[in-house]
């Protein structure tokens, strides 16, 4: 298949042998896209929307592991919804995965009401006030709350998926009694939450949460996940993660 990368970018092998392009100093996924997806569950062939999907990363292993039957991921920087149209063309998934460009703030554009029982999303971690906002307009929009705050994605969730439908996303674990109010206030009903460890001993970094829409009041507390050994190296959960998303 010909190699749809242009200048500035890389080509990288994730996942066994899916491609996937990037700009060498711009935006690039990170471990957190990749726990998120293993978190995730689909059954069978039902659609799914991203909101957010940078480089569609999430959906193109989504596909891999599930075979969902479409899955539609919503952008709002025009360079990353054409780069990540390339990465589903070099992954011959253009049949399976539509990507949208559009603010997950205008949601009602896009879609119907109702219209969806899976939605997921690794939304902007930093408000727009702190910190100090990266130069690279990409790395910018994609890491502060400029274009879209938590609550934005929450509420687009709301509005999109059926009564029983489920939100999958990861949050910084510093900001998890917003995300857990938010959820709420958003009828969101948190159900099943992971806290990520860098190694043993260190706090939580992040959080995967998922969320049942009108869900009764019962909550699932997993074992926490820990990155990295006592030599630095990936623990044995994590390489199981990794083959999992693999299809090994």
């Amino acid at each position: 298949m010909k190699v749809l990368r242009q200048a500035g970018e890389t080509l990288d092998l994730i996942c066994g042998d899916l491609k996937i392009l990037q700009k060498k100093k711009g935006y690039r996924f990170s471990l957190d896209a990749l726990l998120l997806a293993h978190f995730i569950r689909l059954k069978g062939q039902e659609p799914a929307v991203e909101f957010g999907t940078g480089s569609a990363v999430i959906p193109i292993i989504l596909q891999r592991r599930f075979g969902a039957k479409k899955v539609i991921g919503i952008e709002i920087q025009e360079n990353l919804a054409e780069r990540a149209r390339r990465n589903i063309r070099m992954n011959a998934m253009e049949d399976r995965i539509e990507i949208l460009k559009g603010d997950v703030r205008d949601i009602r554009n896009f879609f119907r009401p109702l219209s969806a029982r899976v939605v997921f999303f690794n939304p902007p971690y930093r408000k727009a006030d702190s910190g100090r906002i990266n130069l690279d307009s990409e790395k910018a929009l994609a890491r502060h709350e400029i274009t879209g705050s938590l609550n934005d994605f929450l509420s687009a969730a709301r509005y999109i998926l059926k009564s029983g439908g489920t939100v999958f996303l990861v949050y910084p674990a510093v900001r998890l009694v917003e995300l857990l109010h938010r959820m709420r206030l958003n009828g969101l009903e948190p159900k099943r939450l992971r806290m990520v460890h860098t190694k043993t001993g260190s706090d939580g970094v992040f959080i995967l949460a998922e969320g049942v829409k009108n869900g009764g009041e019962e909550l699932e507390l997993m074992t926490p996940l820990f990155i990295y050994d006592e030599k630095g190296e990936y623990t044995e959960e994590m390489k199981n993660i990794f083959r999992e998303i693999s299809g090994g």
